[in-house]
């Protein structure tokens, strides 16, 4: 226990020193928000993949996900990493940052604004990060929560405030420049953490060979190439996970930033890698929970004989690795962790002091009261979150079922047909964004699951924009021919 306490206490003091560097390199409002907009591939692909994948992966998904699908759980983490991260580095990575230069704009919502003309949407688009960004920082603080809860036994309450407090500290201090430079570091320690999770997942189940056998005598669906609970469930978490990147603020930002074209060719490959290692070794040991964890050997992660899902993880945790090597895992999961906390503050205090505030309040403010208010923006934004993840609303999953696709579907049809084709036009981009949004949160209140909700709104953003589109160019069409006609005879 002594050894993990100061691992733990150097690793947040040194969280604590980079932010003063970082603090120390931040000039402008362009420098905490966007670094600058010089950022080299390599920091750029690192905090994109961290960003991408935190303790909501580790503790929620692959836990709950892993045990009720198997091995076909896999197909999240190939979707992940090749549509979710090669496919959007390849396809928009570029076009993203040309986009940023030519409209002037440094937040998905002021790109709605200038590409479409719609101040409505810049609204509805901020605030929309505002309010379901919340729960999803407040699933990545609960998840973080419980590992501490587990490895160091103190009270959930405590280790909420205290991760809640050193992601403020450097965030408030250094902005983006302070997170890239931290997520260099934790992707290092993510990738370290995942090869020493496999390896002695590997050793203690006896092979994969063994493995595979007896999770098959579990249940023969577990190994199959689709899981226990059919092909529409496994579609619907993959393409949630998979789809909703493409229109997902906190990575899209990643974007405005980088520095050219060679640093996307470089990120692509760099981020691709990692995503499948990362995703790759969390969801194939969330499927062996199984062979290792029952109601009788760790009553921990069981409740009336039921798997409590966000227990799973941390318990397998702790019944696979060695004391010796478990502070590296808290390490992996925290480091996972404040990557993603710093991109959803960072993006959600933005939707506030640039898009709401500069936006509609005071357009004429000056750069140097918009970092300030940006650092401000951040600490609040961490008290709602923290605030949120204290009164545990539903599990992990659930929560961030719901908010991305929430925010896949409030972002997917406006952003990827705006980016690519002129023929979008206003009325098709708030249809798609107010459509895929209430398909949504309908299906969810109504008792669908999370996965499933998400998926349905996301297709219907996606759907929505070009049919929409083209039936009011069509109306305006033949509304201004009949009156060109009219006035002609």
């Amino acid at each position: 226990m002594t050894v993990k306490v100061t691992v733990i206490a150097l690793y947040l003091l040194m969280i604590v020193g980079i932010g003063i560097v970082g603090m120390r390199k931040t000039r402008s409002f362009s420098d905490f928000f966007l670094g600058g907009g010089k950022v080299g591939p390599w920091m750029t692909s690192f905090t994109y993949a961290t960003s991408y994948f935190s303790a909501v992966l580790f503790i929620g998904f692959a836990g709950k996900i892993g045990w009720g699908f198997g091995y076909s759980a896999l197909w999240i983490a190939v979707g992940n990493a090749l549509v979710g991260v090669m496919g959007v580095w390849w396809l928009m990575g570029f076009r993203i940052k040309e986009m940023s230069v030519e409209y002037g704009v440094s937040t998905m919502s002021e790109f709605f604004e200038k590409r479409y003309e719609s101040r409505f949407l810049k609204l509805f688009a901020a605030l929309s990060i505002f309010i379901f960004f919340i729960p999803y920082s407040s699933a990545v603080f609960m998840g973080l929560s419980y590992l501490f809860e587990s490895n160091f036994n103190i009270p959930y309450t405590w280790a909420l405030g205290l991760i809640g407090f050193f992601t403020a500290i450097y965030l408030v201090l250094g902005g983006y420049k302070s997170m890239t430079m931290l997520d260099m570091l934790f992707g290092q320690i993510m990738i370290a953490g995942v090869i020493i999770l496999l390896w002695f997942t590997l050793g203690k189940g006896g092979g994969l060979a063994n493995m595979t056998a007896r999770l098959s005598a579990v249940d023969p669906r577990l190994t199959g190439v689709v899981g226990p609970p059919g092909i529409w469930p496994l579609f619907c978490i993959v393409f949630l996970t998979s789809v909703a990147p493409f229109g997902m603020p906190q990575l899209v930002q990643k974007f405005y930033a980088i520095r050219d074209r060679r640093a996307v060719r470089i990120g692509t490959v760099a981020s691709t890698g990692f995503a499948l290692l990362i995703s790759g070794v969390a969801y194939f040991t969330g499927a062996t929970t199984r062979l290792f964890l029952s109601p009788d050997t760790t009553p921990g992660a069981f409740r009336d004989g039921r798997p409590v899902f966000d227990a799973l993880m941390p318990e397998m945790l702790a019944n696979v690795i060695p004391d010796s090597l478990s502070v590296l895992m808290l390490l992996l999961v925290l480091s996972a962790s404040m990557s993603t906390l710093a991109a959803l503050v960072l993006i959600s205090s933005s939707s506030v002091v640039k898009d709401l505030y500069a936006g509609f309040i005071r357009p004429d403010a000056d750069d140097a009261t918009l970092t300030c208010l940006m650092r401000w923006g951040n600490a609040f934004f961490v008290l709602l979150s923290v605030l949120l993840a204290y009164l545990k609303p539903a599990t992990i999953v659930a929560i961030l079922g719901t908010s991305w696709g929430a925010i896949g579907s409030v972002f997917l049809g406006p952003f990827i047909w705006g980016l690519f084709t002129r023929s979008a036009n206003k009325f098709g981009a708030i249809a798609s964004s107010v459509l895929g949004l209430s398909a949504c949160v309908f299906l969810y209140v109504t008792g669908s699951p999370s996965p499933e909700a998400g998926t349905v709104g996301m297709l219907v953003s996606l759907g929505v924009n070009p049919v929409a589109s083209y039936a009011c160019t069509v109306f305006r069409e033949g509304r201004y021919g009949m009156v060109a006609g009219g006035k002609g005879k």
